[in-house]
């Protein structure tokens, strides 16, 4: 137990949700006979679900916040079929569509965001009015139809790593990604490591920080393996590798920037955030209207995967990111919350649907145990909380990589100590 605790940073919880990922995954790996990590599962998998893990990317940062975005699906939807049409009509190329998918989702967040932050609207009822309108666009701009979308665009959303170099049995392209994962985990843990040093801060035993990159990497190197070799054809897709960069420039935003400590700062005490100088109506606006823009790019994937824009897209799409986050390990009231545990929390749910749909559960079934989880893993935050605890894993990071401390404070930090970090 003392070395699981050194090596875990001496609270075991903070890793919850993933040791819940690896047990579901495990489990779904013996009751479905080995079909669970097969290449094409993974590969469908991540297809699959990398729109609503994009999504979780942005709604983490509007939760940190202490608000909530209910119109995310009808953003997507909304975005998606004017692609669509404007591609249809007047003929853009595939790169143009996507700037003017990425302009669009803007201009609607810029909407969304100026009520939220300069007229005081709280976002729940923003965003609940914009589920309603941008569903009602969606259906009148599209005329209820179903618009197909060029092989180019489809790219975006259904393509994979092209075959390139010798052939080695393997997709080049994965392999080196894969290898380049080792190599940021391995350079990012030793460049905090010297850091900490630097600084005068306990470091972990040699021993812990060797088993943590053997551990880490060991999954990297087999998912690499999985994505490498599957089907002739496949390999790592290409929504697969726009949600790593989004993770990396995010995971870096929310840890290392101004902005990103005063979103926290602004959900864990808006007002003595005001005081220490954060201007909470910019805040506010940045991230509904990035929300947006990350909705409308999630809605262009989803149609290049489905090669079509219809009138029922992103229906639903906002509970499933919201879950996303809270399981992983958002707070309910906000300044809490990482984008890493977001995307957790969206695996979570990826791997509970695919193994459910494996096993051949039915899906009144599906949404009655997604629902439980959810519920669950809100309740044990609550507890957690009410005992004096730090939630399920919005201190995830605490020891790997030493994020934490710069990414989400605890409830017992003050928002002022918090600010008092940029000087």
């Amino acid at each position: 137990m003392n070395a699981l605790k050194k090596l875990f940073g001496g609270n075991t919880r903070q890793f919850g949700m993933i040791f819940a990922l690896v047990a579901l995954v495990i489990f779904f790996q013996i009751f479905t006979q080995g079909r669970t990590l097969t290449p094409g599962n993974v590969i469908n998998l991540f297809n699959g679900n990398s729109y609503i893990l994009i999504l979780a990317i942005g709604m983490v940062l509007v939760i940190i916040a202490g608000h909530i975005d209910l119109s995310v699906g009808s953003v997507a939807a909304f975005v998606g079929i004017s692609v669509a049409l404007a591609i249809r009509d007047w003929h853009l190329p595939w790169y143009a569509a996507v700037l003017f998918g990425l302009l669009l989702g803007a201009v609607i967040g810029t909407w969304q965001g100026f009520w939220t932050a300069y007229v005081g609207i709280p976002a729940f009822i923003v965003t609940l009015a914009g589920m309603l309108l941008f569903r009602g666009f969606n259906q009148f701009v599209g005329k209820s139809n179903t618009v197909p979308v060029p092989e180019d665009f489809q790219y975006l959303g259904s393509g994979y790593l092209p075959e390139v170099g010798p052939k080695t049995g393997y997709n080049n392209l994965t392999l080196l990604l894969g290898l380049l994962g080792v190599a940021y985990v391995i350079f990012s843990e030793l460049r905090n490591r010297r850091t900490a040093q630097a600084l005068g801060a306990d470091v972990p035993e040699t021993w812990v920080m060797i088993t943590k990159l053997v551990l880490v990497n060991a999954a990297i190197l087999y998912a690499t393996y999985l994505f490498a070799t599957g089907r002739p054809g496949t390999s790592f897709p290409i929504p697969g590798l726009i949600l790593a960069v989004l993770v990396l420039i995010y995971g870096f935003i929310s840890a290392k920037t101004v902005i990103g400590r005063h979103i926290y700062a602004v959900g864990g005490n808006r007002h003595a955030a005001e005081l220490s100088g954060v201007q909470s109506k910019k805040v506010n606006f940045m991230v509904m209207m990035n929300m947006s823009i990350l909705a409308g790019l999630a809605g262009m994937i989803f149609v290049g995967r489905s090669t079509a824009s219809g009138p029922f897209d992103g229906v639903g799409w906002e509970l499933d990111a919201i879950a996303a986050v809270f399981i992983g390990g958002a707070a309910v009231t906000g300044g809490v919350g990482t984008v890493i545990g977001s995307i957790v929390g969206g695996l979570v749910m990826a791997v509970l649907n695919n193994g459910l749909q494996l096993l051949g559960v039915g899906a009144d079934l599906t949404q009655i145990i997604k629902g439980l989880v959810l519920l669950a893993a809100v309740a044990f935050d609550v507890y957690n909380k009410t005992q004096g605890k730090k939630s399920i894993i919005g201190m995830m990071m605490k020891n790997f990589g030493r994020k934490s401390e710069e990414i989400a404070p605890d409830e017992t930090t003050s928002t002022r100590e918090v600010i008092s970090k940029e000087a």
